[in-house]
């Protein structure tokens, strides 16, 4: 990976952050090849994130983290994202549990010391947001809280929780009590000490595999300070889906750029090898660059959007606003599909191969997770509504 090649996201504010990126970037990328094959959590990338204090960056400085705001952070994804898809989304996933964490407008000691505690221990969060029948409805829950006096239990079968067997605590939905309706939710924190994983759906997948999204039977206890104070259909339109848009986006981004770099590096060694002629996909390597400069411009974009709304509550629960960052979802995830697609046919045979340098391949199955995953048909179909009622612009500019 030539990492001069396409230039990154955004500017990362510190020079001495820069450098740990880096240092995580290359070790995510020395073991990219072999997370994908044996379809293994990328245990070397994400012990370098720890070690390098990258997991608490989000944390607000007052409770021992650095504060950074959602485009630095998106800027990691990206990165990574070069590196190995999966370690990529894996780090993405955990920084939207964490902005969940710490976007609510009310909070509890417990709370407080669990964000202490990432930022001090790099604790890894996963996320356990689907589940049985709703599959990936994750605005509805079928288990719930069970209240003795001030314990709680929940008993919950998780059709995927990504990389569960190595975090170090689970961020869970789930119904708020034994007679609340399906949508009534709560999101609730379990440290790995309050829970057991029964397996109950292997994962044996096209791409993204090193995600390990593992379907589980979630059994857990711990105490009432351990459910977030705010109900979760706040935290859902204020910290889930733009966290998620925005992350999620920047590392399929990141996968999409990785395989510009390998379409850019093929078209200069063919040139080399034909007098400077350029290889017949060459065409499609000027779309890619196009379709990535598109893409970034979005994702960076929305994450400036995100950073100016955010403390309004008006303006993030706003129909447009929520209805912008989940369709950057559903883009993002097209755009970065078009992009590996022309970078593949830029390469020829050569891209797709499996066993050459400028192989596609891997980019390929791990960039067609990103309309899979959170399906945009059931995206869109949601919002039909909306769409219904919205107003075309009148003018380009307003």
């Amino acid at each position: 990976m030539d990492a001069m090649e396409v230039a990154p996201l955004s500017a990362v504010k510190s020079g001495n952050m820069d450098i740990r990126i880096n240092e995580v970037a290359t070790i995510a990328a020395r073991h990219a090849a072999a997370v994908d094959q044996d379809a293994r959590f990328p245990q070397e990338a994400l012990a370098a994130a720890k070690a390098k204090e990258l997991l608490g960056i989000m944390v607000p400085r007052e409770l021992g983290g650095e504060g950074v705001d959602i485009s630095t952070v998106a800027d990691v994804c990206y990165r990574l994202g070069r590196a190995c898809g999966s370690t990529a989304l894996i780090y993405a996933m955990h920084q939207v549990k964490l902005a969940c964490l710490i976007d609510p407008r009310e909070t509890n000691e417990w709370q407080r010391r669990l964000l202490r505690r990432v930022a001090a221990e790099q604790l890894l969060l996963a996320s356990s947001t689907t589940e049985g029948a709703a599959g990936a409805n994750i605005r509805s829950s079928a288990a719930a809280i069970v209240h003795q006096g001030s314990r709680i239990t929940l008993d919950r079968k998780a059709t995927c929780i990504s990389y569960g067997a190595a975090a170090d605590a689970v961020v869970t939905t789930a119904r708020r009590a034994e007679d609340a309706a399906a949508s009534d939710q709560v999101l609730v924190v379990f440290m790995k000490e309050d829970y057991t994983l029964e397996p109950i759906v292997p994962w044996n997948v096209l791409g993204m595999r090193g995600t390990a999204s593992v379907g589980y039977r979630l059994k857990a206890s711990g105490v009432a300070d351990q459910i977030l104070p705010e109900p979760y259909a706040k935290i859902h339109v204020r910290g889930m889906v733009p966290a998620a848009g925005i992350t999620w986006s920047a590392a399929w981004a990141g996968i999409a750029a990785d395989a510009v770099d390998r379409a850019r590096q093929f078209a200069r060694a063919a040139a080399r090898k034909s007098d400077g002629q350029l290889p017949p996909g060459a065409a499609h390597l000027t779309q890619a660059l196009g379709q990535l400069d598109s893409l970034t411009a979005l994702i960076a974009s929305a994450a400036r959007r995100y950073e100016q709304v955010r403390r309004d509550e008006r303006l993030v629960e706003a129909p447009e606003f929520q209805t912008a960052m989940t369709l950057l979802k559903v883009n993002a995830s097209e755009l970065a599909l078009g992009i590996v697609m022309n970078c593949l046919r830029a390469c020829g045979l050569s891209g797709f191969r499996t066993d050459s340098e400028f192989s596609i391949c891997r980019n390929l199955r791990d960039v067609l997770s990103s309309p899979i995953m959170i399906n945009n048909d059931r995206i869109l179909a949601n919002l039909a509504g909306f769409s219904l009622m919205s107003q075309v612009p009148d003018r380009l500019l307003a």
